[in-house]
């Protein structure tokens, strides 16, 4: 083992907190209008505020181009991005966010969040709520 190696018990919380999230996030996606692949390419393509190509997409998703390709036709397909020529590159096209792909976006965050809020105030008492927020701080922290 090297010096840079996770010592063991911080490998078992890691393990744990990777469970715990992946099953936070599972438990939140029944009900959800769009697929998680369109509602990341929705939250990067809102999130940054740009318009993006679809070889962009691709790279920063880390999926295929061809994959991107389609997942962005279906999003132009229900109206939620639009594709406009590139103002220098003739050849390519850039991806925004209409306002109904806003919409249907915060739509979801909206939703997700408010079953995680009733969860809250359903199963933790006011000390687990505050050291659910302290957490949340420390999370923030990881990346």
């Amino acid at each position: 083992m090297t010096d840079d190696a996770p010592l063991p018990e911080t490998l078992e919380l890691a393990a744990d907190l990777r469970a715990a999230v992946g099953e936070l996030v599972r438990a939140l996606r029944p009900g959800d209008a769009l697929p998680q692949n369109q509602a990341a390419v929705l939250g990067l393509l809102v999130r940054d505020g740009r318009a993006c190509t679809v070889a962009e997409l691709a790279a920063h998703q880390r999926v295929r181009h061809q994959s991107m390709a389609r997942t962005v036709a279906l999003l132009v397909e229900a109206g939620l991005v639009v594709q406009q020529p590139h103002a220098t590159d003739g050849r390519k096209l850039l991806v925004t966010p209409t306002e109904a792909g806003r919409s249907a976006l915060f739509e979801q965050r909206a939703r997700r969040e408010a079953r995680i809020a009733a969860a809250i105030e359903a199963r933790l008492d006011p000390g687990e709520r505050e050291t659910l927020r302290a957490a949340v701080a420390l999370l923030r922290r990881l990346p």
